[in-house]
């Protein structure tokens, strides 16, 4: 498979597919395909596995796109402005991404759900306890909202990330939740009473934008309902 990424607020991923090559996405997420391109929907690994990818922010089915005949070609477009990443992933390389942001992947990925070990990081996380982990072998692609910053954290650096700008990060990464020191910094800080503690070693993806931050930065221009 060979792919490019193209666009920039709201990017698309084309792949090139060789003869009998899938590709699994979620519903709703082909933008354009050739016509020898065979669409096939299905609960990808019984009701196990769908039950899993819905409680972490997916669907219960999957689309799987498969090239028929000789070359193919799919593209998949994000949902809402910002950066569409790919991740090379194998044995011993796997990753932790925020709920939602599973795009599309090569057949030899699997994606399932990740539990925080802790259930006060995800409940006061800003995203649920529950995010997707993604193994097996092949190339993933996941959408970010707004624009992407990376860092390198070695064992033991951590780095304190704001609700909803987590993004991704390497499977050896730990997270956990910090309380915002002082009751004043709380109340009036504006910036909530938890915070989410990345620790390495491992990459790290920040977003800038996260929907929820817009969601709520828009709610006073909308009139309340009766």
């Amino acid at each position: 498979m060979k792919y490019e990424i193209q666009g920039e607020n709201l990017p698309v991923v084309i792949c090139r597919l060789d003869a009998n090559e899938k590709m699994i996405t979620e519903r709703g997420a082909m933008a354009w395909m050739s016509p020898n391109m065979k669409m096939e929907t299905t609960s990808n690994g019984g009701a196990g596995k769908a039950l899993g990818r819905m409680f972490s922010g997916d669907s219960l089915f999957q689309n799987i796109y498969t090239a028929q005949g000789g070359e193919g070609t799919i593209a998949f477009a994000s949902s809402f402005p910002g950066e569409i990443r790919p991740f090379q992933v194998s044995a011993g390389q796997e990753y932790i991404l925020q709920k939602r942001s599973f795009l599309a992947s090569e057949a030899g990925v699997n994606l399932s759900v990740h539990f925080h070990k802790k259930f006060a990081s995800g409940l006061f996380g800003g995203e649920g306890f529950i995010l997707q982990r993604v193994s097996g072998n092949g190339i993933v692609f996941a959408e970010f909202d707004g624009s992407v910053v990376e860092y390198e954290l070695g064992a033991g650096q951590k780095i304190i990330v704001d609700t909803g700008n987590l993004a991704a990060m390497s499977a050896t990464c730990s997270m956990d939740i910090q309380t915002v020191p002082g009751l004043k910094n709380k109340v009036f800080g504006g910036e909530g009473f938890f915070n989410t503690v990345v620790t390495g070693p491992g990459h790290v993806w920040l977003q800038t934008m996260p929907i929820s931050s817009v969601a709520n930065a828009l709610k006073p221009f909308f009139p309340s309902g009766n």
